[in-house]
């Protein structure tokens, strides 16, 4: 993976989005069906492309939001649909656009009561909330956002009643249906004028962010955060949580500066990620540049991504943490202290995220679930609160209340990073520290990424995988122990391949949303180890996929 010269470094001005080419083009151009890359293709939890390549137009959304709603019809899921969207410059009229079908279809719809920017897990809350203690009229949802991905990028979320991610059923068959609506030129798809679909009556206003922070004593210690008067930075990248974190902070008396307010859909104050693009990942050390620059003036700082739902944790004491470093430090510390929790509540975790979580989990004596990537395998554990905490290594984590009862079942970017200041608070050391105490008992990994450009045949072959395409009997000098095409958690296929030695293992899988496969990496032996497997695991994967190492 070549780090670009720009990373880390402001954005370069010519690198920034024209707000309104990409406008123009989402109303303008007009998908081909026939073309395989402009048609509707939910990836790990959504639809994604960009208005400029025909992969995200206004044709796209028209026609997933009626799907949405056959869907509805086909599974009487009558009651209000929650409805946000973030800061990227195609998400607000992407919400325009769906409220359109939604309002003639009779949908009934909450929107937020201040016209802002409404977070994931927000979403995800509210319709929990609603179908708490309901077998009928359940609520159900949509999320506009691409999540972290660069600006010129578009996203569409659907959340069925469960508040998490849809399955790959639902996905798959509202994907079916929505283009054979673009491929019928859209005559399946009644809409109304934005003007009336605003004012009709199925339109109502929800107050989704004091019914989000009202709640959040529930699942943080804000009490003890406010009584340590621990010094708090955050910075939400530009995201939906900008009003937020000001809202938190002053509800509860926390000593809580945010240090960018600016909402731009260039993104222009944004430092540059590895590969020179502007990415809101607040896991990346080079798009976090500004706010490591601050980190001696806070205790415990941390951002979220664009529709927070990703966490980035800066400690005092070591800088940006490696997700899978503070997911380490998170579990050890709320399997240590939520005594209400039952013995029985289970660790969650995807195959590709590290190995020091099942280390941290059998310390703890707890039951880990490994599951494929992405967040719908973790919903069913959250609701029934048989699985307490759920991370991935991209940075996206949950956990159930203080009482064991299900938060959210999407990813809550906001919850992790108070929890970061709860455990600074209560205990006194950040979680910095906490992990260095984590080394010193389980040993310390090294754990690598690489992303590779891969062609839709080379992603579906790596998908495919079989364990016996892979010949060999070790793996950087050490027999390998398994070879995994299914998560041990549930048995569902990862969409790819995990092999096993003692000391290390690697993953390799094709991204859901982007022209590139993924080789995941870990050794508890050390550097040299640690590439030495990463290089076996290009050789394999390219073999297979007929590319040169």
């Amino acid at each position: 993976m070549e780090i670009s010269p720009l990373a880390g470094k402001p954005a370069d001005p010519s690198s920034l989005i024209e707000v309104s080419k990409l406008v123009a083009a989402y109303y303008a151009s007009r998908p081909d069906p026939s073309v395989p890359t402009q048609r509707v293709a939910f990836g790990t939890s959504g639809h994604r492309g960009c208005s400029l390549d025909g992969s995200f137009n206004e044709a796209h959304i028209l026609a997933i939001t009626q799907a949405i709603c056959l869907y509805r019809k086909q599974h009487n899921i009558d009651g209000p649909l929650y409805i946000g969207f973030d800061t990227h410059a195609l998400s607000e009229p992407a919400f325009k656009s769906a409220l359109e079908v939604l309002a003639a279809n009779g949908v009934d719809v909450m929107v937020d009561a201040k016209n802002g920017y409404t977070p994931t897990p927000v979403i995800s809350h509210a319709i929990l909330g609603y179908n708490r203690g309901r077998k009928r009229g359940l609520a159900d949802g949509i999320v506009i956002t691409p999540s972290h991905n660069p600006p010129r990028f578009g996203g569409f979320k659907y959340d069925p009643p469960h508040g998490g991610p849809a399955d790959t059923h639902v996905t798959g068959w509202i994907e079916q249906q929505a283009n054979a609506l673009i491929a019928d030129d859209l005559r399946g798809v009644p809409r109304i004028p934005f003007e009336r679909a605003r004012t009709a009556s199925t339109l109502h206003q929800h107050d989704y962010l004091n019914s989000y922070l009202g709640d959040l004593p529930a699942v943080v210690d804000l009490q003890a955060i406010k009584d340590s008067r621990v010094r708090i930075g955050v910075d939400p990248l530009g995201g939906a949580s900008v009003a937020y974190w000001d809202a938190i902070g002053d509800r509860y008396g926390l000593d809580l500066e945010v240090v960018n307010h600016t909402v731009d859909p260039t993104f222009r104050f944004m430092t540059a990620d590895w590969d020179g693009q502007i990415r809101m990942d607040p896991s990346s050390a080079y798009a976090m540049v500004r706010m490591l620059g601050l980190k001696d003036r806070f205790d415990v700082a941390f951002a979220s991504d664009t529709d927070a739902d990703r966490h980035g944790i800066v400690s005092h004491s070591q800088g940006l943490l490696e997700p899978n470093h503070y997911l380490s430090v998170a579990i050890s510390y709320l399997f240590s202290n939520r005594p209400q929790w039952s013995k029985s509540v289970a660790v969650g975790k995807t195959i590709v995220s590290s190995s020091m979580i099942d280390r941290v989990a059998a310390g703890l004596k707890r039951r880990l679930i490994e599951v494929p990537v992405g967040f719908k395998w973790f919903v069913e554990g959250l609701i029934d609160g048989s699985v307490g905490f759920c991370g991935e290594e991209s940075s996206g984590a949950t956990f159930l209340r203080h009482d064991g009862t299900v938060w959210t079942t999407d990813k809550d970017g906001i919850v992790p990073n108070l929890l970061a200041a709860e455990i600074t608070a209560r205990t006194g050391s950040d979680p910095g520290e906490h992990y260095r105490r984590l080394v010193a008992e389980f040993g310390e990994p090294c754990y690598k990424r690489l992303d590779a450009p891969a062609s839709p045949d080379q992603k579906a072959r790596l998908a495919n995988l079989s364990p016996e395409a892979i010949t060999t009997s070790k793996l950087a000098d050490e027999p390998i122990t398994a070879k995994l095409t299914n998560a041990p958690g549930n048995q569902a296929p990862i969409g790819g391949l995990k092999v096993i030695a003692g000391s290390g293992w690697f993953a390799a899988r094709p991204s859901g949303t982007e022209s590139i496969y993924k080789i995941y990496a870990e050794s508890f032996k050390g550097r040299a180890h640690l590439d030495a497997i990463m290089l076996e695991a290009q050789e394999i994967v390219s073999k297979a996929l007929e590319l040169k190492p």
